[in-house]
């Protein structure tokens, strides 16, 4: 096949090059945004004179049925087209003649890259926002389920103080609302649409970008064709929200693997959503857990390598910007993937009601609400400190819970100690008296469970 760009060489190029520098076989699928841009071009092209209504019409025709074929599996790749662009371009010569060669006036494959990846973020990240969101609707469904339940919660994996079950997985909801939020924020900065930039400075043909802009729906043109073409924040920007997804499912995932260990027993998985072991025919492994928690490497990993990739480029496009195709799309293979299988995950997790109460009365997690007590008892707080502390000790002496002690032994340390102490020597008593904002305490939950049952 005789390449578009081979007037100047005096020889083919290797089959060895072809092999090595194609991006066909995995940039194949921006078919569509390919065939799209290239309508709206052909529409603009049409609209400034550049082609006549009647060749705008037959290009349409042409590239739609192109599509039609793709979508009926009737194309077979071909590796010596280098990439989408040029292949569709030979598709659509192959169907209505010399006419699409005219199809590529005023612009360049630069322009149409930038382009075509922007309209398949676009379209991709609404998905993703979707599926984030069925998420979070789990995660809820599973916060109502458990409202009234209480567990401990931990800080360097030591127990700390009583929280709600509701409130844990309200957490994840918070998170996850946040990257939703990154991912639209993202797709508002790379808004403009880059086609008429060309190979980097522009044309001296008469186009008219705007037209082309309103066809394809993006806010605005380019301001910058050097820009333009050399710039790819947009993709690391989509790379960053992707690894904040994934960080959050793995935080998420660490937890689960921890308490459904049989130390813990905080939780179970039902069976379809663990596997076993080859060898040892007691184990029910959360193994869904531990892949996503790895494949989060592997999202982190699509990060840095297209950090690396752009930083020492000069201006304005070079080839290495091929391979920022294949992070990307991994990328959010991987984390659509992830997002989908942990919502289906949440559903078929059960909380142990019984083990959770059981672990609230270990580890002296009343012991802030005690400090606190005191300050409301006119205690300075370092003071309530040091007091609470010492009671804990004396605790830890007696092997016995703070609620065990005798009033006279707490009275023997802070005379501020009264009868009504017990009242916060309790985890379930505990979440009933806090009334701070966006705290674990019931009402607080309650509150949440109906803001997000709004919300989403």
């Amino acid at each position: 096949m005789t390449k578009p760009w081979a007037g100047r060489f005096a020889q083919a190029t290797t089959t060895s090059v072809e092999a090595f520098t194609e991006s066909i076989s995995y940039d194949s699928r921006l078919y569509a945004y390919d065939i799209q841009g290239s309508i709206a071009h052909a529409g603009m092209l049409g609209e400034v004179g550049l082609m006549t209504k009647a060749e705008v019409r037959k290009v349409i025709s042409g590239l739609k049925s192109v599509k039609k074929d793709f979508e009926n599996g009737k194309i077979e790749l071909d590796q010596s087209f280098e990439d989408i662009h040029m292949f569709v371009e030979h598709l659509l010569t192959e169907k209505i003649g010399s006419l699409g060669k005219k199809l590529h006036t005023a612009r360049s494959r630069n322009d149409q890259v930038a382009t075509d990846v922007r309209l398949w973020m676009k379209d991709v990240a609404r998905g993703l926002e979707d599926d984030l969101l069925k998420l979070q609707k789990s995660l809820l469904q599973k916060a109502k389920e458990y409202e009234t339940w209480i567990m401990p919660s931990f800080t360097h994996l030591q127990h700390a103080q009583p929280t709600g079950v509701a409130h844990y997985l309200l957490a994840f909801i918070e998170k996850f609302a946040r990257d939703i939020s990154r991912l639209q924020d993202c797709v508002k900065r790379m808004d403009e649409m880059p086609l008429g930039s060309c190979a980097l400075t522009g044309t001296i043909l008469p186009i008219d970008r705007s037209i082309t802009c309103k066809a394809l729906g993006f806010k605005r043109p380019t301001r910058n064709s050097l820009d333009t073409v050399s710039d790819r924040d947009f993709l690391i920007e989509f790379a960053a929200s992707l690894s904040l997804i994934a960080t959050h499912i793995s935080n998420f995932c660490e937890d689960m693997v921890i308490w459904c260990s049989a130390e813990y027993n905080y939780i179970s998985i039902d069976d379809g959503y663990c596997t076993g072991s080859s060898i040892m025919p007691q184990k029910k492994n959360p193994d869904v857990h531990e892949l996503l928690r790895g494949k989060t490497a592997r999202v982190h990993g699509a990060l840095y390598s297209l950090l690396t990739l752009m930083k020492g480029l000069p201006q304005a496009y070079n080839r290495d910007m091929q391979e920022d195709k294949e992070r990307i799309f991994d990328s959010f293979d991987t984390v659509s993937a992830s997002v989908n299988i942990l919502t289906e995950v949440v559903k078929h997790t059960h909380f142990n009601k019984q083990r959770l109460e059981d672990s609230c009365r270990k580890g002296f997690m009343e012991a802030t609400a005690l400090a606190e007590y005191l300050v409301l008892n006119g205690v300075y707080f370092r003071d309530a400190h040091h007091i609470v502390g010492t009671i804990v000790k004396l605790a830890e002496d007696q092997n016995c819970a703070l609620v065990d002690l005798e009033l006279s032994a707490m009275r023997n340390i802070s005379d501020a100690i009264k009868d009504d102490v017990y009242n916060v020597l309790t985890c379930e008593n505990i979440l009933g008296m806090i009334k701070s904002f966006g705290g674990t305490g019931k009402a607080s939950i309650k509150n949440n469970l109906k803001y997000w049952s709004r919300k989403l």
